[in-house]
């Protein structure tokens, strides 16, 4: 199937019992046996929902992996993920990554011995010298947040696989529309479905798709022993968002284009931040692996005076946190998304003050770029 069809027929579609065109939500919580240890394929809802089942089932499609996993939201996929490991391993993640990220590993998972090193995943070199001799992970974003940075996922996962690590990939900026990291040779994606996947800011969840049966049983043990799964009512709403997703994400790309064009040419802009720029660090390494740039831009104004000024001023723009919805979003990274990675850490990685970031919706793009205009004058 090709994305588009793959995007709607992908997974478990329907139901066989009614006929239903749309999988239901099964609002149960526990299930009838046969006998005792004899059921019809599901015992309890934090074990296994056939709502939730559905939705794992496309995402895995989606992302060509081996099993789906959906959580109650992305930090819940992340965290779930990190206990594949032990106490005393250690992991190398990306240095711009996402803050709920850095704090999880700086101020919860170093409590049980986890240990985390921060680089620029897109310089192998780096790479290579943080690796140690209890190194078990490397985890990369890519875009990355804010600063949408590019690593190059087929050159980290051949040298994962050297050193018998796990590559994880965050794939929320791009979603399985654009890049399929699996394809690429990492062993497990992770997804912010709050984002992109639902679309419509009405849902809070995480999806993770591995690439092999060992991972799929070890994910599944972590999900059903920590509980922290998706309910049914949810995974229906991004089971909804996903057949919509291919339609989105092109028109939402669209419109980014020409905003970016509109922001280059604009003086008060200082620096732009944007992989579907020539000039962008990156650029040729995401057209080998993905096949769109995706809708979110970082755009530097020069102070933060001027930046939160430009965010009281914006009238379709609505300023908020979260990103890939069909409302374009606007935030301050610095103080918002970012605000728990100390001062000093955003200022080494260039997340400065006047740092706006824009997930763009699907508006008249004539509208978003007025509204810009007249927020920046």
């Amino acid at each position: 199937m090709r994305k588009k069809t793959k995007l709607i027929h992908g997974g478990i579609t329907g139901d066989e019992a009614t006929g239903a065109v749309s999988v239901p939500i099964y609002q149960v919580s526990t299930y009838k046996q046969e006998a005792v240890g004899k059921h019809k394929g599901y015992e309890y809802s934090r074990t296994g929902n056939p709502t939730r089942h559905a939705l794992e089932e496309v995402i895995k499609d989606l992302e060509n992996g081996e099993a789906g996993f959906a959580f109650s939201s992305g930090m819940a996929a992340i965290s779930s993920v990190m206990m594949l490991l032990s106490a005393g391993d250690h992991i190398i993640l990306t240095d711009d990554v996402y803050g709920g990220s850095y704090r999880l590993m700086n101020k919860v998972l170093n409590r049980f011995g986890l240990e985390a090193t921060f680089v620029d995943t897109s310089n192998l070199s780096e790479v290579k010298n943080a690796v140690k001799a209890n190194t078990k992970m490397i985890y990369i974003e890519t875009p990355t947040n804010p600063l949408l940075k590019i690593t190059d996922i087929q050159e980290i996962a051949t040298l994962a696989k050297e050193k018998n690590l796990l590559t994880v990939v965050d794939n929320t900026f791009s979603t399985p529309y654009w890049q399929t990291p699996i394809d690429l040779g990492a062993d497990i994606v992770i997804h912010s479905a709050t984002k992109y996947i639902g679309g419509h800011s009405d849902v809070v969840a995480g999806l993770a798709v591995v690439k092999t049966i060992e991972l799929a049983n070890g994910l599944h043990f972590v999900q059903n022993s920590v509980g922290g799964t998706i309910g049914p009512q949810d995974a229906w709403l991004l089971m909804r968002g996903i057949k919509t997703l291919g339609i989105r994400m092109e028109e939402i790309e669209e419109n980014t284009k020409k905003l970016v064009s509109f922001l280059k040419a604009h003086d008060k802009v200082t620096k732009i931040y944007y992989p579907g720029l020539p000039s962008h660090k990156g650029h040729d390494i995401h057209l080998e692996q993905a096949s769109g740039f995706g809708g979110m831009i970082s755009f530097d104004v020069g102070s933060g005076e001027l930046a939160e000024k430009v965010l009281k001023k914006v009238k379709y723009f609505t300023l908020a946190e979260s990103l890939g919805a069909v409302e374009s979003l606007i935030s301050l990274p610095a103080k918002m998304t970012h605000a728990s990675i100390p001062a000093e850490r955003r200022a080494e990685l260039g997340i400065t003050d006047g740092l706006i970031r824009i997930s763009v919706g699907l508006e008249d793009v004539d509208d978003l770029i007025e509204d810009l205009q007249q927020a920046l004058e």
